[in-house]
């Protein structure tokens, strides 16, 4: 919703379909100095969609997060190298070179939840200037995003559709910040 200003309001999450957008986010204590990005190709439709919403919406009370969707390139199974190269092309073209990118695969290294918040805070302490989180698309992501990457992440050993990986990265961002902030939300060890 927008106020009659135009301004977006501060539910609002900070997100828009192929374009940077740095929406207005709670202010207060907390997290909110590091950068977290998540480049995702495609948008996430029915029962989903506002869960992943909810969980975002929450997550950006910690973190300055802004959610980039990049439109999936068509193809058969026959192209999908091709549609894997067009995606990448599109995925790097967003994510600032100064950025720590985390390629989301089903090949990635395990991570916990409070080793994912370990990992966030290191980030700030080193005053990175941002985290990038890059969910591919049907085929997954091209070798040179992964290249690209820092640190290579599996939510899974399963292969999961890419709003399902967004819904538990982002409910994995909000655990991080409770984490960091001692806030109960968090039971595991």
């Amino acid at each position: 919703m927008s106020s009659s200003s135009g301004t977006p309001s501060s539910l609002e999450l900070a997100s828009k379909r192929d374009g940077p957008y740095s929406g207005p986010g709670r202010s207060g204590k907390g997290y909110r100095g590091l950068n977290v990005l998540l480049v995702v190709v495609g948008r996430v439709r029915g029962t989903l969609a506002e869960a992943v919403e909810e969980y975002e919406r929450r997550a950006g009370r910690y973190w300055k997060l802004e959610v980039i969707e990049i439109e999936g390139a068509s193809g058969r199974d026959h192209a999908s190298d091709r549609v894997m190269r067009v995606e990448a092309e599109r995925i790097l073209a967003r994510v600032p070179t100064t950025f720590d990118l985390i390629a989301l695969t089903r090949g990635g290294k395990a991570m916990g939840s409070s080793a994912l918040a370990q990992y966030l805070s290191d980030a700030m302490v080193r005053a990175s200037p941002g985290v990038a989180f890059v969910i591919g698309g049907a085929f997954g992501l091209d070798r040179s995003v992964r290249d690209r990457a820092v640190r290579s992440l599996t939510l899974s050993s399963m292969t999961l559709p890419h709003e399902m990986a967004r819904l538990v990265l982002a409910e994995q961002l909000y655990r991080a910040g409770t984490i960091l902030r001692n806030e109960p939300y968090h039971k595991g060890a």
